[in-house]
């Protein structure tokens, strides 16, 4: 059914939840409709994802309400790639979001990532293990129509909702959606929940930082980027997380180790169990590493994505069906 994945958090509020397993691309968007007014927040990553979300949407606010706001709460194709579905709409994301967007690799040269990668190679197995499920085949990728810096308030019906910038955290651009009386946030990518995050600009003290804003607003629930919906604890939690990854970080670096040296050591000591996508931390770390160097250059996502690729080609798991391991 169209709205298995759209659960209600409170009267108008809902969540589209397309998955908790161990991936990446399955990103949470939400939905906010009261008094014939709606707004989408996030859109999935693909087309077909997003006509199955606009559909559960339209199912419970009426077909009759036009979906003509969207809030994006960082420039990732995960969460913005499915816009093309919603022509004519407006687009809110702060003004740092337009940046993140020149960093990302275009949707035709992530289906040639897919498909024109040596899958014999860990960048290409990579790839097509957690990206091939996807098509990103005649996706426009499009920018927001309404940008701002700080803060930016609107209603939706009777539904106050703010809109407040946390970024740079996740990526350059990060914001966070606000609905103060039903107490929820939708935090998009400063929280991850059940996987390791892939912070791409951090540091991880701001991201923390963004974190305990979120906590000052006293909410009721958060909506992760990915993963189930949580709780302040389990948000405090997340936060205890991110200030040992940057304490390793530190350390690890003063020793003169590589991120992803730091990144398999903590791998191998199981520091943090039960989260899956351990290979992410190289990605973290390697971001965390940037900072401490005192490194402005823009971050090379691909090659961020090679050192996580090679780490997961390493695991047993993952090389059961391979007899060798490459260089």
């Amino acid at each position: 059914m169209a709205t298995t994945h759209l659960k209600q958090i409170a009267p108008g509020i809902f969540a589209w939840q397309p998955g908790y397993e161990a991936t990446w691309g399955l990103a949470n968007c939400g939905f906010v409709v009261s008094e014939g007014q709606a707004l989408v927040i996030d859109t999935p990553y693909t087309p077909v994802l997003t006509d199955v979300f606009l559909t559960a949407a339209r199912s419970v606010a009426g077909h009759d309400i036009p979906l003509d706001r969207v809030v994006v709460t960082h420039a990732n194709g995960d969460h913005t790639w499915g816009l093309q579905q919603l022509p004519g709409v407006d687009v809110y994301a702060t003004h740092a979001a337009l940046e993140h967007q020149c960093l990302e690799p275009r949707p035709e040269q992530l289906q040639a990532l897919i498909y024109d990668t040596d899958p014999g190679q860990p960048l290409g197995w990579y790839f097509q293990e957690h990206f091939g499920k996807f098509d990103f085949a005649g996706i426009e990728v499009l920018p927001p129509t309404t940008t701002f810096t700080g803060r930016y308030d609107f209603e939706v019906g009777q539904i106050p909702v703010e809109l407040h910038e946390v970024g740079p955290a996740h990526t350059v651009g990060d914001l966070i959606v606000h609905l103060p009386e039903q107490r929820i946030v939708f935090a998009g990518d400063i929280v991850f929940a059940g996987d390791h995050p892939s912070h791409w600009a951090g540091p991880l003290e701001r991201i923390a930082a963004a974190c305990a804003r979120i906590l000052d607003l006293a909410p009721e629930w958060i909506v992760p980027g990915h993963g189930p919906v949580m709780t302040p604890d389990d948000l405090r939690e997340y936060i205890t997380y991110l200030d040992d990854l940057a304490d390793q970080a530190y350390v690890m670096h003063g020793q003169g180790r590589t991120a992803v040296d730091a990144a398999r050591i903590l791998i191998k000591e199981d520091r943090y169990a039960g989260l899956g996508l351990p290979e992410r931390l190289a990605i973290t770390l390697s971001t965390q590493y940037r900072h401490l160097d005192q490194d402005a250059a823009a971050p090379n996502l691909l090659e961020l994505m090679d050192h996580a690729a090679r780490i997961a080609w390493n695991r047993p798991s993952a090389n059961r069906s391979r007899p060798t391991t490459p260089r």
